[in-house]
């Protein structure tokens, strides 16, 4: 975070205080070591009797076989993060939009009222003694408490005109973020221990903690003293840092924290428990019959579901798994039995083929024809990309000829707008057309094979798609296509069927 984030909690002292030095700080204890770091989502999260039975029991094996050896990351409870920022997918204000644009306190007051209410709520459906409930109700209870008066005296401190209320919004949103994984990993530690279960609760929210440090030096912190062997961790996927982890990874921020806990302590495998399988296509387009998990793939394929927002973990989190050479699991909550789709780095496809078909709609391609391209494409590319990146735009892909240059952006209609009205300022002559379309991709470790390219285009022609744009790189892990949004379900179902459901591939793709 800047120097204004850090001015902010130090004006915050009675509710963030400095704990003692740490000689631990910074030590590696047994640096390979023999246990799994494992990631669950807020979905999952949310039914813990599948958490418990599926996941920490193993699918109901004894508690003392492989118990141990283990430490969960826990994502907040499904919805928790859209009430404390907004909506994923809708937009709709949480209590930060609402602190962040607010004329008045009453409307985000009014949403962290809400805020603990639902909290309160979870927790009557997890605890059924009143004491443990209390204590859980407690626990949350204070923290937001101690956000609201936070966020009320900073809106009082903002009201002169020698502070800006921009200049903390950073700071504010990683406080907010952090009780909601603070919330989920308090509150299983509690009813693991109830089920007879060692678990520790590991708080990387930084909380009362006024001591600034990277998050490699938090995680090292928190884990010096872990006795693996006789402790089930419990940590939260929010990790508070010097630099800030939303600033960077914005809700990809649990993975982050996962990946680098994996690294930090030496685990032999990372795994990530979800709703569903990192299946060939989504199953709710082609179909559960049709659509198979994968099994085995690379951090490559990896790379490129992420470009199309369907993350099997952020790229950044994947490289330093990737360079400790950590293999990635992707298993579902709700099917324990199957092994899942496995991830390394040098994994390739024992035979060139298509491993999924991905897509992503709500993309909006901004078209930029200019004579006076023709010469000059590098200085014009650099100068819209500084453009799209200014206003934090997602570019998908990108088209480029003699005078045209198309980007893809995965952002909002109000986010494009604001874009092309910065490049026609800048270039008055351009002439900038902005479509609303969908990106549909064949991705697989290696198709390198002639032929597949026709195929997936006859397949599409075949279903009266009319296709806008194909990319396919030299590298060939995968191929793009263009086409209008309408068609965005007919184009997976497709090519799904052409590429994929032709093979016989059982119950996984390649066995993990």
């Amino acid at each position: 975070m800047n120097n204004i984030a850090a001015e902010f909690w130090g004006t915050t002292r009675k509710y963030f205080g400095v704990p003692p030095e740490n000689p631990e700080i910074g030590k590696r204890k047994d640096p390979m070591k023999t246990h799994t770091v494992e990631k669950i989502g807020g979905t999952s999260m949310s039914d813990y009797t599948a958490v418990r039975d599926n996941i920490i029991l193993k699918n109901g094996k004894a508690k003392t076989e492989g118990l141990y050896q283990r430490v969960f990351v826990v994502s907040a409870y499904g919805g928790i993060t859209d009430m404390l920022l907004e909506h994923k997918k809708s937009g709709r204000p949480g209590v930060f939009a609402l602190f962040a644009g607010a004329d008045d306190e009453r409307e985000w007051s009014d949403a962290v009222a809400g805020l603990r209410a639902r909290m309160e709520e979870i927790n009557a459906t997890l605890f059924t003694d009143d004491v443990t409930l209390a204590k859980a109700n407690a626990f949350i209870g204070e923290r937001l408490d101690d956000a609201a008066n936070c966020l009320g005296d900073l809106e009082r401190v903002c009201q002169h005109g020698h502070f800006a209320l921009e200049g903390h919004l950073d700071v504010v949103s990683e406080m907010l973020a952090s009780l909601g994984e603070a919330h989920s990993a308090w509150n299983t530690v509690q009813l693991l221990k109830q089920e007879g279960i060692n678990a520790r609760f590991i708080d990387l929210t930084g909380w009362r903690d006024g001591e600034h440090m990277t998050l490699d030096e938090r995680i090292d912190r928190a884990f010096a003293d872990v006795d693996f062997d006789k402790e089930l961790p419990i940590a939260t996927g929010y990790a508070h840092t010097a630099d800030g982890l939303m600033k960077t990874f914005a809700r990809g921020y649990s993975e982050m924290t996962f990946s680098r806990i994996a690294v930090k302590t030496g685990a032999k495998e990372a795994i990530i428990h979800k709703e569903y399988h990192l299946s060939s296509a989504d199953p709710r387009l082609v179909g559960e019959e049709q659509a198979v998990p994968i099994g085995r793939t690379n951090y490559d394929v990896a790379d490129q579901l992420a470009n199309l927002g369907m993350e099997a973990i952020h790229p950044r989190a994947a490289k330093g798994l990737r360079q400790q050479e950590i293999p990635l699991r992707v298993m579902n909550t709700f099917e324990p039995e199957h092994r899942g789709t496995l991830v390394t780095g040098d994994y390739v496809s024992d035979t060139p083929r298509v491993e999924i078909i991905a897509g992503r709609k709500s993309i909006y391609a901004v078209e930029c024809f200019d004579q006076d391209m023709m010469g000059s494409m590098t200085s014009y590319d650099r100068a819209i990309n500084e453009i799209i990146a200014r206003f934090k735009g997602s570019v998908v892909t990108k088209d480029i000829n003699a005078n045209t240059i198309t980007n893809y952006l995965g952002n909002n209609l109000k986010t494009v707008k604001r874009i092309k009205k910065a490049i026609g300022e800048l270039f008055p002559d351009c002439d900038i057309q902005v479509r609303k379309v969908a990106v549909v991709s064949a991705i697989g470790s290696d198709m390198k094979t002639s032929g597949m390219l026709s195929r997936a285009v006859s397949a599409l022609a075949n279903s009266a798609i009319s296709i806008l744009a194909v990319h396919q790189s030299m590298r060939q892990v995968d191929m793009q296509f263009v086409i209008d949004e309408s068609d965005y379900e007919k184009s997976v179902k497709s090519l799904h069927a052409a590429l994929v459901e032709v093979h016989e591939h059982g119950d996984a793709i390649c066995a993990a």
